[in-house]
């Protein structure tokens, strides 16, 4: 009797907490998205909203509370510089979606509409949300492109990515055969419908634009077979809108060429690139003091500029968009809207000082709705069964 009267009460606490954020979220999306009807029909629309909840323990969004909510969510990116761009971002809801097959064929759609060509737009796909007794769909990879990271049993080395070690091995004994071996092999997606076990699905050619890397002034970049892919494309977090998780809501904009040049192929803990272009740069690497390591990294961020500007694709300068993160803040505070910002992710990882978000301190309160990422998400990402991990826990 004791433990139905916990779980009574624990369902209680629940549906009140999801009332309320539901209610904040309607007030904020009445408040930026006025809609007919005015204050009555806002208070229409919170009584339906919390009848909903008390009979199934959840809520729909509609159509525009959907689109406004995964906006507002890329607006409080607190690691992300390049928000000034929120209002454009396109919404795929395809919240019928629950099946794994049907997914991945979105999943490529989605790619395919974000790739645009190489002028890529920002885009969302939001599949079917977590709900009480039938969690939502997953997509394990941390983003629908990543290349695939090959472990040396024996050497300890890896071929590839090693972020992606466990992803890769994960797939590899969900039966996909693997790619040629190169550095540079694309991962399949590996994707869990919500009744389901995780499967492997193999990315199309045509969906997957990738650069190939020259440098400006020299051969290195082409010698060592450099390239890397077009679309960023976060596909592990929960898009949380007033109180519900959609644990499958892929979502991109575009790269700034550090994210490439100073942290995928530069990181010791990703490709590690630097002492290879430093030794065929040249340079003395006998000791930090002759800065051979930031003259290299300066010299992969121009062949990573040079490569996407030869080939007709977008991607932003750190220089520039840092600016424009400052439009980005003058724009919301004139709107009476505060900004948070976490500044270790804001200020680039080259040449922080020479740019404009690195003089000044941020807020770093998350606001709502947002992109939040959980362990067990995180787990999946490095190909572990997530069973024995906390669902909920947030990292």
């Amino acid at each position: 009797m004791r433990k139905t009267r916990r779980r009574a009460a624990a369902r209680r606490s629940r549906y009140a907490q999801l009332r309320h954020e539901a209610e904040e979220f309607l007030r904020l999306h009445h408040r930026e998205e006025p809609a007919p009807g005015g204050p009555a029909a806002l208070a229409a629309r919170i009584a339906a909203v919390n009848a909903e909840i008390d009979a199934t323990g959840t809520y729909r969004h509609t159509a525009a509370e959907l689109a406004h909510g995964a906006r507002v969510a890329w607006r409080n990116s607190n690691r992300c510089i390049g928000r000034l761009y929120w209002r454009s971002l396109r919404v795929r809801d395809r919240r019928d979606v629950r099946d794994a097959d049907t997914m991945a064929v979105e999943a490529v759609a989605h790619l395919r509409e974000a790739t645009n060509g190489g002028r890529i737009r920002p885009v969302i796909t939001i599949f079917a949300p977590d709900a009480p007794g039938r969690p939502g769909p997953r997509i394990w990879n941390e983003q629908l492109l990543r290349y695939a990271g090959y472990a040396d049993r024996y050497g300890g080395g890896v071929t590839g990515d090693p972020r992606n070690v466990g992803i890769t091995a994960y797939a590899q004994r969900l039966g996909w055969p693997g790619g040629p071996g190169t550095p540079f092999d694309v991962l399949p997606l590996v994707v869990q419908g919500s009744d389901d076990k995780p499967r492997w699905f193999a990315l199309p050619d045509d969906a997957v634009l990738e650069v190939p890397l020259r440098h400006p002034d020299d051969d290195w970049a082409a010698a060592l077979g450099l390239r890397w892919h077009a679309v960023p494309a976060i596909a592990n977090m929960c898009l949380e809108i007033g109180g519900v998780c959609y644990p499958a809501a892929p979502f991109n904009g575009w790269y700034m060429g550090t994210e490439i040049g100073a942290r995928n192929l530069g990181d010791t803990d990703r490709y590690d690139l630097l002492p290879v272009v430093a030794e065929r740069l040249g340079l003395d690497t006998s000791t930090d003091r002759t800065l051979w390591k930031d003259r290299a990294l300066v010299e992969l961020n121009r062949a990573v500029l040079h490569s996407f500007d030869r080939a007709g694709v977008t991607l932003a300068d750190h220089h520039t968009e840092a600016r424009r993160f400052l439009a980005h803040l003058d724009r919301e505070r004139e709107k009476g809207r505060r900004v948070g910002a976490d500044w270790s992710w804001i200020v680039p990882p080259i040449s922080g000082s020479a740019t404009p978000v690195f003089h000044r301190t941020y807020d770093p309160t998350q606001s709502k709705p947002a992109f939040v990422h959980y362990r067990e998400a995180l787990a999946r990402a490095r190909g572990e069964e997530a069973g024995s991990v906390e669902e909920s826990g947030l990292v």
